[in-house]
């Protein structure tokens, strides 16, 4: 055996290695040789071969024997600093699915929220100036009596009108003159004025007022009201609302067209951004619930309790994030109707019915298969018929032909 003898430092010498010579017939085998390193020590050119002997053409000072690799000596027994730590990155290991084991469910993907339209700032409900319906009755009976007085002026004014209201003749009567046109002019204008912006509110119902393209502000009041006949008026309905929608496309997680029926409950919260920030709300609340369930994937029919719901949130966040810029409020949008595309649900019709042609026949295969065995075995057992191996095979092939036609002609 090899002898080490580890360095110490008061030799600082290092010994030559001593090679031990096989004994007579006994078989060969690589010993083991340990050099210590010393720093500053010259590196020796003999290490002992595998047959005992001095080898030449190695440089280096390791350990090394049938069954390990080359280790350098001065890697092991070095006395080094502190081992220095290693940022080590977070390795993800993969897992396979055994055999009848579930997928795993995903972690949920949050969304990224799409940019929404820019919108006008200013252009904010605000209460229009309206004044209440008896200053328009009031101003439009003053005009009335205005006119009537100016004829009664001007003498045209006819006899009965002027007995009717208790008026004596005129004193004077210059007919009409400058002056009572004037007079005219202004009666007229004060009458059409004021029964001319007479309005009725109604519940749910409200206005929205521009002149000259400007907006100038919206009327939520009912009852008689007065409002600038020279405003243009636009009716808005602001009541709760709901659509049912026809019949829209979508798919499930796996891709399968669908088609739903989606029941959207609305209503106008700002009647200025609704009537003047969109051309027509109604089509824009439609479009929005088009591009929803375009985004998220619906469940197929028959789906667990519950998806739906969940399905019903997402429709509703989405839509409601759309509308809302231009001022409609959404409360819910909900499928009440999934089914399969027509393409798909005649694939799968057909598919069904192969199916259940399968199953039938296999079905009829087996009660043929075992009608026919219990046959041969009864008249065997029973001693009733000798059979070989040959005359067995035809008793087999009749008896299954005679089954399967029995059964078509009887069959459904």
């Amino acid at each position: 055996m090899t002898t080490i003898t580890p360095e110490t430092p008061e030799s600082p010498v290092p010994e030559p290695p001593v090679c031990e010579s096989p004994a007579p017939g006994a078989p060969t085998r690589a010993l083991p040789v340990v050099e210590p390193f010393v720093p500053g020590a010259s590196v020796p050119e003999e290490t002992c071969s595998e047959a005992g002997g001095p080898a030449k053409g190695r440089t280096g000072r390791v350990i090394r024997n049938e069954a390990t690799t080359e280790i350098p000596v001065h890697l092991l027994f070095r006395d080094g600093p502190d081992p220095v730590p290693l940022r080590l990155r977070p390795v993800v290991v993969g897992r396979r699915q055994g055999p009848g084991e579930q997928p795993r469910l995903r972690r949920p993907v949050a969304e990224r929220p799409l940019p929404l339209p820019p919108v006008d700032p200013d252009l904010v409900e605000r209460p229009a100036r309206v004044l209440p319906g008896g200053a328009g009755v009031l101003a439009g009976l003053c005009g009335a009596a205005g006119c009537v007085a100016t004829s009664w002026w001007a003498g045209v004014l006819p006899p009965l009108v002027a007995g009717a209201l208790g008026l004596p003749g005129p004193p004077g009567a210059t007919g009409l003159g400058p002056a009572q046109w004037a007079g005219y002019a202004a009666a007229g204008t004060l009458g059409l004025f004021g029964f001319g912006g007479l309005a009725r509110g109604r519940t749910g119902r409200a206005w929205v007022l521009g002149m000259f393209g400007r907006y100038r502000g919206s009327v939520r009041r009912t009852g008689l009201l007065w409002v600038n006949p020279l405003l243009l008026r636009r009716r808005v309905d602001v009541r709760l609302r709901h659509w049912r929608s026809e019949p829209m496309q979508a798919a499930d997680h796996s891709g399968v067209a669908l088609r739903v029926v989606v029941l959207v409950v609305w209503r106008v919260r700002d009647t200025a951004r609704v009537t003047l920030g969109v051309e027509d709300h109604e089509t824009y609340v439609r479009e929005c619930v088009e591009a929803a369930l375009l985004r998220v994937p619906m469940e197929a029919p028959g789906a667990v309790r519950g998806a739906p719901d969940t399905v019903q949130d997402a429709l509703t966040r989405l839509v409601a994030a759309d509308a809302a810029p231009v001022g409609i409020e959404v409360f819910s949008v909900r499928p009440v109707r999934v089914e399969y595309a027509p393409e798909v649900a005649a694939v799968m019709h057909r598919r069904r019915i192969a199916v259940l042609d399968a199953q039938h026949r296999a079905s009829v295969l087996t009660s043929v298969v075992d009608s026919v065995e219990d046959t041969v075995t009864r008249l065997t057992t029973r001693g009733l018929v000798e059979l070989d191996d040959y005359e067995r095979k035809m008793l087999v092939k009749d008896l299954t032909v005679a089954f399967c036609a029995g059964r078509g002609e009887t069959g459904p």
